[in-house]
Formats: C-alpha cells, sequence, structure tokens
C-alpha cells in the first residue's frame, strides 16, 4: 500500500525537482516550519479577489468600497481563528515577529521570556524601553514552571511571553498552568502561537491568553501578513507601531492626533491580499478534523522518530524530559558530519528540503550543545508518509554508501559543488543559489 493521502490539498504538493544523478522526483518538503505553501483554496481565493483591489479606508470609489470591506471581513475572521474576546483587537502585521515587536513597544513595563524562545520572541523583549528577564528553563516542565512561580513572585513583570510550540522540538509548557501562573502574580501572557495553530486550535476566551501572535507564512497563506489579537488597554494607549498615514486622527506641522483601535499600528497602504489569504488559510484550518490531523501528524512523528532512532550516530533534540509526545518538529544531528553537509546531500541527491542551522533559537541550540547547529524536520497536513521514509531512506544511505557528489562551504553555505541540475525557466533566475540553514542565522567557519 502506498502513503495515505494528505489532508491539505498544497499548491505546488506535485512539483519535481532535479536530482544529482539526473533523475526528477517529487519535492519532498520538510520544511514547513519555517515556511508552508500555500493552500490551493487560498490562491483560488486571491485569484478571485485581486480584480477587486484598490486602496482601503480613504477611497470612495466602488473598488476600494469593496477593497475595504475585504480587508476588514479579513481582520473579523482572523479574530474568529483565534476567538477572540468582544473586547479584543486584532491588527493586521507583517509577521509574528513583527507582531511582537508591535506589542514590545506598548507593554507598560518588563517581560519575562525563557530562553527556549524564537528570537522573535527574545529579541524584542530585550530592546524594549523596560527590558526583560531571561530566564533558563529547567530540565522539567515541573521544575520550569516553579521557576516562572518563584521569579513573577519576586519580581513583578507586565508580561509573560511564551512559544506556543517549540520551533526548535515542538514542545511547550502546559498553557492553562502558565496562564494561571502569570495571572496570579499580576502579569499578562503573549503566546507566540507561529509554530502552534498549523496544528492545534487556540482560544483567546477560554484560555484567557492575553496576546496571540502568529504569521500567515506558517498558515499556508505566504502572502506576507500575520497578525496580533488581544486586549485592547496597552495598544490604545500605547505608542503607535508606524507612523504614518492612516494611523491617525488630525495632524498638524505641531502636533498629531493619533487614532486608536487597529489603525493606530497600521500605518501606511496594509496588504489588502495578505490579510485576505491569512483568512481564506484561517478558515480551511478550522473547518479541518483535528481528530484526523493529529492523528496524521502522529503517524508522521512515530514513522520519523522510529526511523532515525534505528541508525547510528543519531541524536535528537529535547528541552524537556516530562514533555508529552509532539508530532510537527524533529530535530537531531548525525554524529561526525556538519548539518549543512548532511542538508545539502538530502537535496541534491533525494531531493529532500530540511532546515540546518540554529533556527532563530541560538541560546536554546547552544544550551542544549548543538553549537554548531542541527537537521530540523517539520510536517503537517499537507506531508505524506512517503516523505518522511525517504527522509529517513536518505540519512540511512548517507551513512552507509556516503554521497556520491562532492560538497563544501561555499560563501558560508555546504553545496554541491559541480552542480549539474538545470534552472527552472523563471524569469530573473539565472543560477542556483546555496540556501543551507547556516546563511539565515549564522556563518560556518
Amino acid at each position: 500500500m502506498g502513503s495515505p493521502p494528505p489532508l491539505l490539498d498544497l499548491v505546488g504538493a506535485d512539483t519535481q525537482v532535479p536530482l544529482l544523478d539526473g533523475r526528477w522526483v517529487g519535492y519532498a518538503n520538510l520544511d514547513g516550519a519555517a515556511s508552508t505553501p500555500a493552500l490551493r483554496s487560498v490562491a483560488e481565493r486571491l485569484a478571485t479577489v485581486q480584480p477587486w483591489y484598490a486602496s482601503v479606508h480613504r477611497g470612495a470609489g466602488y473598488l476600494s468600497q469593496v477593497a475595504t470591506a475585504l480587508y476588514e471581513e479579513a481582520r473579523s475572521r482572523i479574530g474568529a481563528f483565534v476567538d477572540a474576546r468582544d473586547d479584543d483587537l486584532t491588527v493586521i502585521t507583517r509577521n509574528t515577529t513583527d507582531a511582537i515587536n508591535l506589542l514590545a513597544g506598548v507593554a507598560p513595563g518588563p517581560a519575562l521570556v525563557l530562553d527556549v524562545e524564537h528570537h522573535a520572541n527574545l529579541l524584542p523583549w530585550q530592546r524594549s524601553r523596560h527590558g526583560a528577564t531571561v530566564l533558563v528553563a529547567d530540565s522539567t516542565i515541573e521544575q520550569t514552571l516553579d521557576r516562572i512561580d518563584a521569579t513573577l513572585a519576586a519580581q513583578p513583570h507586565a508580561l509573560l511571553a511564551v512559544t506556543g510550540a517549540s520551533n526548535v522540538t515542538g514542545e511547550a509548557l502546559p498553557l492553562a498552568r502558565v496562564v494561571a501562573i502569570a495571572h496570579r502574580h499580576g502579569a499578562r501572557v503573549l503566546v507566540d502561537a507561529a509554530q502552534l495553530l498549523a496544528h492545534h486550535h487556540l482560544s483567546l476566551r477560554t484560555s484567557d491568553v492575553d496576546y496571540v501572535a502568529f504569521s500567515g507564512h506558517k498558515l499556508y497563506a505566504p502572502y506576507g501578513a500575520g497578525a496580533l489579537v488581544g486586549r485592547r488597554d496597552w495598544l490604545d494607549a500605547g505608542r503607535p507601531h508606524l507612523s504614518g498615514g492612516g494611523a491617525v486622527r488630525r495632524v498638524t506641522t505641531e502636533s498629531t492626533e493619533w487614532a486608536d483601535g487597529p489603525a493606530r499600528h497600521e500605518a501606511g497602504s496594509p496588504n489588502v491580499l495578505g490579510a485576505v489569504a491569512l483568512a481564506a488559510a484561517a478558515e480551511a484550518l478550522q473547518a479541518l478534523d483535528l481528530t484526523a490531523l493529529t492523528a496524521h501528524e502522529a503517524e508522521l512523528r512515530n514513522t520519523l522518530a522510529d526511523g532515525l532512532a534505528a541508525l547510528p550516530g543519531i541524536r535528537f533534540a529535547r528541552i524537556w524530559a516530562d514533555s508529552p509526545d509532539h508530532a510537527t518538529v524533529s530535530t537531531f544531528t548525525l554524529d561526525g558530519v556538519e548539518p549543512g553537509k548532511l542538508a545539502a546531500y538530502l537535496s541534491a541527491e533525494h531531493g529532500i528540503g530540511v532546515r540546518d542551522g540554529r533556527f532563530c533559537a541560538h541560546p536554546l541550540l547552544d544550551r542544549l550543545g548543538f553549537p554548531i547547529g542541527a537537521i530540523r524536520a517539520s510536517f503537517g497536513g499537507g506531508t505524506r508518509r512517503e516523505e518522511v521514509e525517504r527522509l529517513v531512506e536518505g540519512v540511512h544511505r548517507f551513512i552507509v554508501d556516503g554521497p556520491r557528489g562532492e560538497y563544501a562551504i561555499r560563501d558560508h553555505c555546504w553545496t554541491l559543488l559541480e552542480d549539474p541540475r538545470p534552472v527552472p525557466g523563471l524569469a530573473g533566475i539565472s543560477t542556483l543559489v546555496a540556501t543551507a540553514g547556516a546563511c539565515s542565522d549564522e556563518l560556518v567557519s
């Protein structure tokens, strides 16, 4: 029997890529934790609304009225995706990083964050005018929760910022207990849900989480929009995220009266199509059978974990010894092999896309003992079991046979030397560019 069909219909799911030996194979995209392809329904929605694109909020023309309605309806649907409370605001941003920087600019006091965070949920707090306490997570969830409790009891913080799912391991703290601890000490909670919402639902209303930030490009809507959703008082009172048109009520040469609500933080012409795409993806994910999704991802996780664990020299990254199973991210190394070299080999000789490097989580990788990085395979509702099996087989073949091609570091990235693979006939592309993950957030010596 072949692999069961994936649960999501993705644009490019059948894309063929060339290999070193001249064959073409279906691309195994196991890098969803970085960026997901578009849902076909999202692409079709955009094709429908593009003829109606125009300026929003400030145009009397008919298309402008339509575009404004599309944008504001998208805002409503994005808020509904996380079950926003009646008085919550939904601010359309560029991505999760933009959303967290926005919140860091309006938070009235210091933040508490853990060292397990993606840089997007660490650097904005360190740079904020109130600063941040960075807490080293303990070896177990229970001890980490105790450490958070003790820190908040000893020193007041305005906000506790936590990941909804680690972009390195998929692990997370139990959200209900995190919220209870923070609120007991008068702190609010932000959840970085960039890695969470493609796999689980989150309700602000029932969880009592104060703010959530997320990105369309990790939710099958890679069109440049994200969102910050949460309590309006800080957002209405805080300094506008950007200064410019649309964020104001009145401007003179000497003073500015800023708008409140979402407009306060959405200066400039907004990404209407990105917002529409994110809303369409949110609707599709809300309609997805979570039971089926959980079972599908668990099968993929078990296939990958069992297959890799049977190979010699594999070491997995894990934050907490007592964390439950997590289904969508697996980070590992192969003894004696630089992650970038293995990633380049898997691409050139097996048609597999994985991430390598330190995944914009340098403090965590350093503490876990992966100073030069690791390989990360990530998957979801659009992944086929065959793709995961191909990854296991590719690593096995590397161990047993070694690579056929010659790989070396070029411009700080591992790449295939004398690469015979043809370049797609796309406008503006004349040659392949080395894209090993090390290029994105670190240098390889």
